[in-house]
């Protein structure tokens, strides 16, 4: 019988992210409390650049960007704030710079791979291949309490599972 397989991997849905900054975008526009602020969010590349006249208002653009991207199924973890999340002051307005992450870091990979060496079933082979990590296992249910358990723990990167086989 051959090994069953799947792929532990980090990736960004570009298009919900876009839709999402498009939603925040014009919440922001309609919205009282940020008329006159001169409150933006604008998706560029890799990057949501936050902008805004004061630290309060950039940081009520980010929750309400966050927001939007919890409400389309996007992880939070998937932005990489600059400066620890705190506005960067820029001549008269503060603006607050969000990268996007995406990909398994080696490092990262490692420490999943070792926390299912550890934790996990026996039969389960994990195999770094470039930004994912392979695990592949006789028994399905093996893999099944993989997925359930790299769920459960607390990466600080997004997780998917792609290629079952």
């Amino acid at each position: 019988m051959a090994d069953s397989s799947f792929d532990v991997v980090s990736k960004v849905d570009k298009q919900e992210v876009a839709n999402a900054v498009n939603q925040a975008s014009k919440e922001i526009s309609q919205r009282y409390d940020f008329k006159g602020v001169g409150a933006t969010v604008e998706l560029s590349g890799e990057s949501i650049t936050m902008r805004a006249s004061t630290t309060e208002r950039c940081l009520a653009v980010l929750d309400v960007l966050q927001t939007k991207l919890v409400k389309r199924g996007v992880s939070l973890k998937v932005l990489d704030l600059a400066h620890d999340g705190e506005p960067q002051a820029s001549g008269k307005e503060y603006r607050l710079v969000a990268g996007l992450q995406e990909g398994i870091s080696s490092e990262n990979a490692k420490k999943v791979a070792k926390m299912i060496r550890d934790e996990g079933p026996k039969s389960v082979k994990t195999q770094i291949q470039g930004d994912e990590l392979r695990v592949t296992s006789k028994s399905r249910d093996d893999l099944q309490v993989v997925q359930r358990m790299v769920k459960e723990a607390d990466l600080d990167f997004a997780v998917q599972f792609t290629n079952y086989r």
